[in-house]
């Protein structure tokens, strides 16, 4: 299944994708479906000729989750990402954390803040979590991933390097699309531990581009990782990490500045589409 949400308005509805149409599944978005026990047999039952259906066409998409209790990004889980940034391979996953606010949908503006000089993209695989794990060790674990998705974690260089943690280059407010939608894991080839071309264009010109098979920490053993320190709720989000072919590794170092059409996709799950526009001050 394809899983997804709707922007109606002045709301949001979480919807099933059929071809081209909408199913309306009666919750306001996925992360309120996720937090029903039965949402995987509910999101495919519902029929499309007894529920609200929408045209798939010129739909708006909000963050696929947009308020999840946690969002954990994995840093340095590529071989080629982690040679390119100068680092050794590590022997746990590097975590830091995103918040709710810096979430953005896949069609929305990047806002680029007025403090940085240096932007940057990070294409990635996201997990969405399904159901309640902590201490998730193997089939629990992977029983625990409703499905993935695409994220880009965009990033302010000058401030993730001010210190030795990341976190104040990673949380700016509208900086981080996620979408367009979640795919559960019978409809990708490798399942819970997929291989899926992913890549990154900016003005149509290839930044990054490999498959999520080389991961170094595959999904499954994040959710293991993670769940070991703090519980994972529905609708949480893991962020796997991103290959090679950032800017702030190429010499001279390339950044976006403002104006520049941005976009991030995974085979089998969708793209994000994002123009990168300076965020005015309040």
């Amino acid at each position: 299944m394809k899983l997804a949400t709707l922007r109606t308005g002045e709301t949001t509805r979480a919807v099933r994708l059929d071809g081209d149409t909408l199913v309306d599944l009666g919750a306001p978005d996925v992360g309120a479906l996720l937090a029903r026990d039965d949402w995987a047999a509910h999101a495919a039952s519902v029929a499309a000729r007894d529920a609200t259906t929408y045209a798939a066409a010129g739909a708006s998409y909000a963050p696929v989750v947009p308020g999840p209790s946690k969002v954990i990004c994995v840093g340095l889980n590529y071989r080629n990402h982690i040679q390119e940034m100068g680092r050794d391979l590590p022997e746990h996953p590097t975590l830091f954390a995103k918040f709710a606010d810096t979430l953005t949908g896949p069609g929305d503006d990047i806002l680029r803040p007025q403090e940085t000089d240096r932007f940057d993209w990070e294409a990635e695989l996201a997990l969405v979590i399904g159901r309640p794990a902590r201490r998730a060790r193997g089939q629990e674990a992977e029983r625990a991933i409703a499905g993935f998705t695409v994220l880009n974690d965009i990033t302010c260089r000058d401030w993730q390097f001010r210190t030795r943690e990341w976190l104040q280059g990673k949380m700016w407010d509208a900086s981080t699309p996620v979408g367009p939608c979640l795919v559960t894991p019978d409809e990708l080839p490798g399942g819970v531990r997929p291989a899926l071309g992913i890549r990154l264009t900016v003005d149509g010109e290839v930044m990054q581009e490999d498959t999520t098979g080389d991961l170094l920490f595959d999904p499954v053993h994040l959710v293991e990782y993670v769940s070991t320190v703090v519980r994972l709720n529905p609708g949480d989000i893991i962020a796997t990490g991103t290959p090679g072919g950032v800017g702030h590794a190429r010499t001279p170092g390339r950044y976006l500045l403002g104006g520049e059409h941005v976009v991030a996709e995974i085979d089998g799950i969708g793209r994000l589409e994002n123009r990168v526009v300076e965020e005015r001050a309040a």
